[in-house]
């Protein structure tokens, strides 16, 4: 690998998945201003997902359709055959 090209400023980050709530403790290096305090007592910053692997239909095995701001609804009416 070359040198000085990655980070080393790796620290302890909580994840949360903000369309269920769940929760994980890993590594980052991404740059947050809010913190939450873990199982374990300790402050964290608080990196938040749109979707993990707690909610994405490929590990979950469901398949759900996530229309935020009428997406379906604007295509239709994008794309509508107009008579």
């Amino acid at each position: 690998m070359k040198k000085g090209i990655h980070p080393t400023s790796y620290r302890f980050v909580v994840f949360k998945d903000m369309s269920n709530g769940t929760s994980f403790l890993g590594k980052s290096t991404a740059n947050t201003k809010e913190t939450i305090v873990w199982d374990d007592g300790k402050e964290y910053p608080v990196i938040k997902l749109e979707i993990s692997n707690t909610s994405h239909p490929f590990y979950t095995g469901k398949n759900v359709l996530v229309d935020t701001a009428g997406r379906i609804d604007k295509f239709k009416k994008r794309y509508a055959k107009k008579d």
